[in-house]
């Protein structure tokens, strides 16, 4: 997924070379991109319609299986009416979100379409969707589950609705682990320390004789997994991506000494990382524990069977954390269809339309009642410990000990956010001074809020 940008001047400063040339090229597609959306501040003109006709509807073309849940459901929602007829257009997920914000600039988007999480709010300051309060039912919005709910709000008012949320931990080879003579978290609750964690990393190693034995999540390649998967290491440590108090800025937050040191952790984990650039380290038991999300349970779970746990990230003093929020159904503001866009969007959230896709591709279900019905999630169910984490949602504030699942961060400038954080998590694996990473994306943070007169909405 490749993060999106407002509109921005290149901040007055001389950084690293690495950095200047990959955020300028990053900074220059991104203007081309957005500059027409930007300067229209005015909400589109779309209209609720009467409920019937041709809803265009796009997808990221993401896993097989999503695909093929979402074709089949589309080629049943229009066989089960004769009002409604949906056009599906699937766009490649590696460049989906530049093509939506292409067509956003042009005034060109579809009735409904999903996108990533965290990039509602920037879709949502420039008045590219809809508030859905009153195209759902309250039935509907209260069958939400609150970490999904939390995920789908902004200023108060209801913007998208979610069929599946995430989940993340360390996969477990149990055999490998119980081998070395690891102990390890079991139960949601308990968790590892980074030390703990770091210790039972050096056991597997010292038991197999290879030193490469930990999965870090890098085969899921570069974009936003890199804010996803790296991110609770700043929220484990007490920090986070941005101030939520305000959203002012990011500085004393995401380069606290706390947050420093948390990566300074990391980067001492190096030797033991397997670099898995074919994602197959941890299925052919290379790698003892796989740093990963809930996306990956099928095939862990098709390869090991019974030899496979699932356990909690790290704690790196403030609790074990893991992100929250996953792609999200929106209707465009520009839609002149909404009423019949909202009718396949209400079809899409009934249970058994929910239980497919979670079933397609593993992820929890973002409703109460499918989560209840799910064979994967609840109470000794394998993905178990997901559905508690999501259940300890930190919701909308600055995540504390007490909480578990946090949602990025709910600001229009999350897309500068994710950019920022990713070219410094790049340079802290690759052996960079965690300080010096951070502070340039505190910096590129600020100077982009700073230039947006801090995401006032017009």
């Amino acid at each position: 997924m490749s993060p999106t940008g407002e509109t921005r001047r290149t901040p007055n400063r001389t950084p690293r070379t690495r950095r200047r040339t990959t955020t300028a090229v990053a900074a220059a597609a991104a203007l081309a991109l957005t500059a027409g959306a930007c300067s229209s501040s005015g909400s589109e003109a779309g209209s609720a319609g009467d409920g019937t006709g041709k809803v265009t509807v796009w997808f990221h073309s993401g896993q097989g299986s999503e695909r093929e849940t979402l074709q089949r459901q589309v080629k049943e929602f229009n066989a089960s009416q004769k009002d409604v007829k949906v056009e599906l257009t699937l766009l490649p997920e590696g460049s989906y979100n530049d093509q939506v914000q292409a067509a956003s600039a042009a005034g060109d988007l579809p009735d409904l379409l999903d996108f990533d999480g965290p990039f509602l709010y920037n879709y949502v300051y420039k008045q590219k969707l809809t508030p859905l309060d009153d195209l759902v039912p309250d039935d509907v919005e209260k069958n939400l589950t609150e970490a999904s709910k939390a995920q789908g709000t902004y200023d108060g008012k209801l913007y998208s609705l979610a069929t599946f949320d995430s989940g993340m931990g360390i996969y477990g080879n149990k055999k490998m682990l119980d081998a070395a003579g690891v102990d390890y978290p079991e139960k949601p609750g308990g968790s590892w320390t980074a030390d703990e964690f770091a210790a039972a990393v050096k056991k597997v190693a010292a038991e197999t004789g290879r030193e490469k034995v930990l999965d870090l999540g890098l085969g899921n390649g570069k974009g936003e997994w890199f804010t996803y998967g790296y991110s609770p290491v700043i929220w484990s440590a007490g920090g986070d991506l941005i101030d939520r108090k305000d959203y002012a800025s990011a500085d004393g937050t995401l380069n606290s000494p706390k947050v420093v040191d948390a990566f300074r952790t990391v980067q001492g984990w190096k030797k033991n990382i397997d670099p898995d650039t074919d994602a197959s380290g941890f299925v052919e038991g290379r790698t003892a524990l796989s740093w990963n999300g809930h996306w990956q349970y099928p095939t862990f779970s098709e390869a090991l069977g019974d030899d496979l746990v699932v356990l909690p990230l790290p704690d790196f003093g403030n609790g074990t954390k893991t992100g929250q929020g996953s792609w999200n159904w929106g209707i465009t503001s520009s839609s002149d269809n909404q009423k019949a866009a909202a009718k396949f969007l209400l079809y899409l959230m009934q249970d058994e339309q929910v239980l497919a896709m979670s079933e397609a591709n593993g992820a929890p279900p973002a409703t109460s009642s499918a989560m209840e019905k799910s064979k994967l999630y609840g109470p000794g169910k394998p993905l178990e410990r997901f559905a508690a984490q999501l259940d300890a949602s930190c919701g909308t504030g600055q995540p504390t000990p007490d909480c578990i699942a946090v949602p990025r961060p709910l600001t229009p400038a999350y897309p500068v956010i994710t950019s920022a954080f990713q070219q410094a998590w790049e340079d802290i694996y690759d052996g960079g001074d965690p300080k010096a990473a951070l502070d340039d994306a505190v910096e590129e943070i600020d100077q982009d809020i700073e230039d947006n007169h801090g995401y006032e909405q017009p």
